[in-house]
């Protein structure tokens, strides 16, 4: 079975680990960046291979059912993820025994950063009378990133026209998820708090796009099914002859 695990660029992996498989249960996550002097396809199909990811949707509810650990692989250039579900797993054992990866971290506890996103599990601020907690996919700029990016509007909130503050505010590059666009939104408010004080025309929040576009996540198209099947039964027939 063909599995799919590169990706075309951060935005695709923050669509795929935020939409996909947090829901499902993968809150554990190692990650690790190829050295330049290896091959990236080498590396992949080693650890998929060692850590048995590429296995079936049977397989993982199998595995679920008998209370051990499902992966799965993501990498973008050079970058990697491994992420896990509850349970036993190879790679725990591993990393105990000094292998890939510093430490099995817990997205709810700390997020997983790439190029600027943040990434976490949370709970719902809101419980319904007599329910309980909602967990949800949560994105973000990253503290780091985001402080950086207040600093520069705040500047050039004093220093560049109206047309081309509203072209640099509308450039801003990360995926329109809920918590990024109060974090624009902010931006546009801290603007407006800059020329108003200085009696600027103000920026109006349209400037902003607020509306997520999904993107692309492989390169590769998906192996049809009904390939996969015709060459498991193939097989199969040929073996027992």
């Amino acid at each position: 079975m063909k599995y799919r695990c590169i990706v075309k660029s951060p935005e695709a992996v923050v669509q795929l680990i935020a939409a996909s498989y947090l829901r499902h249960g993968y809150y554990w996550y190692v990650t690790g960046y190829i050295p330049a002097d290896k091959d990236p396809t080498q590396v992949d199909r080693k650890l998929i291979e060692k850590y048995q990811i590429a296995v079936t949707e049977w397989e993982r509810a199998r595995r679920r059912k008998a209370g051990l650990a499902n992966a799965q692989f993501i990498r973008y250039d050079r970058w990697f993820i491994i992420l896990l579900t509850s349970g036993h797993h190879k790679i725990r054992d591993s990393i105990r025994d000094g292998g890939e990866g510093e430490n099995i971290k817990d997205c709810r506890r700390y997020p997983i950063t790439l190029a600027g996103y943040s990434i976490s599990y949370r709970r719902s601020g809101v419980v319904p009378i007599g329910g309980q907690h909602s967990w949800h996919a949560h994105v973000r700029i990253d503290a780091k990133t985001y402080s950086a990016l207040r600093a520069y509007v705040q500047y050039i909130a004093a220093h560049h026209n109206s047309e081309a503050l509203a072209k640099e505010l509308a450039a801003i590059p990360f995926a329109r998820y809920a918590p990024v666009r109060r974090q624009l939104l902010c931006l546009v408010r801290l603007v407006n708090r800059v020329r108003s004080q200085r009696g600027f025309e103000l920026i109006p929040y349209s400037v902003l796009s607020l509306r997520r576009q999904p993107v692309k996540v492989y390169d590769e198209p998906a192996e049809p099914l009904i390939r996969h099947y015709a060459e498991r039964i193939r097989t199969a027939v040929v073996g027992g002859r």
